[in-house]
């Protein structure tokens, strides 16, 4: 189900004609849509299940934005216009460089990056006494 949802996303983004703010915001939006229904079959197949369009979808998104709209909140219309009661989380973690990152591909890393230091021994001072 997860696969002919992406499809249909897929689809429908080719070729998607909106305003001004759909057009800034809907390739961002179709990503997090496709991750959504790659992390949860139900809601791949809501998706795919769906009558409602892509365009639809944005024009939800967009339907009483001003001059702008957060990341996360975009989303989480995105995914109620599809998942009604459906709740989106965001996270954000700070990785101080990109060698600390847990997940980094191996051609983001240069043969000669220096490695992430591992932690050392801690002594307490007192043991000394």
């Amino acid at each position: 189900m997860t696969d002919l949802a992406l499809k249909k996303i897929d689809e429908e983004v080719r070729g998607f004609k909106g305003d001004k703010r759909e057009q800034v915001m809907y390739k961002p939006v179709a990503d997090a849509l496709r991750e959504f229904c790659r992390q949860q079959p139900e809601f791949a197949q809501a998706v795919y299940q769906s009558k409602k369009s892509f365009s639809d979808c944005m024009k939800h998104v967009a339907k009483g934005v001003g001059n702008s709209i957060s990341d996360i909140e975009a989303y989480r219309r995105a995914v109620e216009f599809y998942f009604p009661g459906a709740q989106v989380e965001f996270q954000m973690v700070l990785y101080m460089s990109k060698y600390d990152m847990p997940q980094a591909a191996p051609e983001q890393v240069q043969q000669d990056a220096p490695k992430p230091e591992q932690p050392g021994m801690v002594l307490d001072l007192l043991d000394l006494l």
